[in-house]
């Protein structure tokens, strides 16, 4: 790639923690009481997390791949793209990123935890919750939305040359995927963007928090990894 390590690992951490900036801000601001978006709806929430992805990549596509994600991570080490000591300290620099990304959130919106007496409202502010818990119609859905992304960006990337317009076309694959499929689990699609933001609802002091849910938490780390991995096996089987 002909930049240094550390300086991948900080171009993974800035831009997913921009992406869970964005893409928890507006999460936090249609479902918290007392914001001038309050209540704004769905397509709010899909179209922001679109956006969210897209500036996400752009801040660090000049300094990394701008994966942003423990699953693509993987998968790309499947394609062969990615070496594996590298997608290790990939992931522990997004899981990071996502963390820092969620507190900022935190900070961001902090007098309207105490205006939101309902936990889970508060606990989507910051990691995934079905709307129907059931785990395996939960992990059908996670790995379906992230085999669609996983499989869709390998054939963007490995068959197109889309240049600059590739974050944009990445940000509008995202808010496809939510708004068609994400209605069942909110869509991690994102190991780190759960998982970070999850661990930082149980450690911050929020009023009316609730439980952070952790017998549900394995399903947004565990079916994105299985559905991007499987993406990306079938991906090299394609004719070239």
């Amino acid at each position: 790639m002909g930049t240094s390590t550390m300086t991948q690992l900080l171009g993974e951490f800035i831009g997913t923690a921009i992406m869970v900036l964005l893409g928890d801000g507006v999460i936090a601001g249609v479902l918290l009481k007392k914001t001038k978006s309050f209540n704004d709806g769905w397509m709010t929430i899909a179209l922001g997390w679109g956006l969210a992805v897209t500036f996400g990549v752009f801040a660090s596509n000049f300094m990394s791949m701008a994966l942003l994600n423990p699953a693509v991570s993987l998968g790309m080490v499947v394609t062969g793209e990615l070496n594996f000591s590298l997608f290790i300290l990939y992931i522990i620099a997004q899981l990071l990123g996502a963390m820092f990304g969620s507190l900022i959130v935190w900070l961001q919106f902090l007098p309207h935890w105490e205006e939101t007496d309902d936990s889970t409202e508060i606990l989507s502010s910051f990691a995934t919750v079905p709307a129907i818990k059931n785990p395996i119609a939960n992990f059908i859905s996670e790995f379906v939305g992230t085999f669609t992304l996983m499989f869709v960006l390998l054939e963007m990337t490995g068959h197109n040359n889309f240049g600059p317009f590739k974050p944009v076309l990445i940000g509008l694959l995202i808010f496809a995927i939510v708004i068609a499929l994400g209605g069942t689990t909110g869509y991690a699609l994102n190991p780190a963007r759960d998982l970070g933001p999850r661990i930082m609802h149980t450690i911050l002091p929020i009023k009316n928090k609730g439980t952070s849910d952790w017998s549900y938490g394995w399903i947004p780390v565990v079916a994105p990894t299985a559905g991007a991995v499987v993406a990306a096996y079938l991906f090299m089987l394609l004719p070239v």
